[in-house]
């Protein structure tokens, strides 16, 4: 078998690759996955761009910044050597202008999602490891639209909610009672987003939810997201709307 594939591949008929060509797709090179990551960074650039036009140019500037402390250091501290500084200059700017593209992204990928239903849930999926969130919301008002959503963690149970505050109470105060019957010794928080008089945008939702003070430990948030499973972990949802339409495209918040 070695003798006949080794034939096959030394055969004649066989197309021969010059010395500075590409390689056939089929083959293992790790190009493609290269090339993905390339454009998929320029989609994300391309789509913040959309938003933030002036993200090129604060890109451009924290790069050429980098490089030109990098180069003061080279010349002023490590005795005229500008060719390490400009070396390092170059990978420190790079590195910065990644990050602020990051952050950039980010904030063009909230935009896009401000505003409409289930927008709310959509930043809840890029929180990290030590919450459990319900995808769909837990109360929602089919007339306005109104939703909220519900967050557990070591601060306790976080109600999050979407629509006007006069609105909202009436949701919010109707599954806070009720958790509370089932967990009185657990504090539920409320977080109202938006951009009303204290409301929290949704950019800086995770943030805020961050600042909450622990007071469960692991062990405890189990211990609470299986009590309200065995009671029923989602409530009736009135007629009229479609929870999974209230959901936005997760990748969005993600920045793709």
């Amino acid at each position: 078998m070695a003798k006949s594939s080794s034939s096959a591949a030394t055969s004649p008929d066989a197309p021969k690759r010059k010395l500075f060509s590409r390689r056939p797709k089929g083959g293992a090179t790790a190009v493609p996955k290269k090339q993905g990551r390339i454009k998929q960074m320029v989609e994300i650039f391309k789509m913040t761009r959309r938003y933030d036009p002036n993200v090129a140019w604060l890109m451009l500037l924290v790069f050429l910044g980098a490089i030109i402390v990098a180069l003061a250091l080279g010349i002023f501290v490590f005795n005229g050597n500008w060719i390490t500084g400009l070396i390092l200059g170059i990978a420190v700017g790079l590195l910065a202008a990644m990050l602020v593209l990051s952050r950039r992204a980010e904030s063009a990928a909230f935009a896009q999602i401000e505003g409409k239903p289930g927008a709310a849930g959509a930043a809840l999926n890029t929180l990290k490891r030590g919450w459990i969130i319900d995808e769909q919301p837990v109360a929602v008002n089919p007339r306005t639209q109104d939703v909220v959503f519900r967050a557990i963690g070591r601060p306790g149970i976080v109600l999050i909610t979407e629509g006007p505050s006069a609105r909202v109470r009436t949701l919010v105060d109707s599954e806070r009672k009720r958790l509370k019957r089932i967990l009185p010794n657990v504090t539920v928080h409320v977080i109202e987003t938006g951009r009303g008089e204290g409301q929290v945008k949704l950019q800086k939702l995770t943030k805020k939810l961050r600042k909450f003070k622990p007071e469960l430990t692991k062990t405890e948030v189990g211990a609470v997201n299986k009590r309200i499973s065995s009671l029923g972990n989602k409530l009736p949802i009135p007629k009229g709307i479609d929870p999974n339409k209230a959901r936005p495209d997760r990748k969005a918040a993600r920045g793709r």
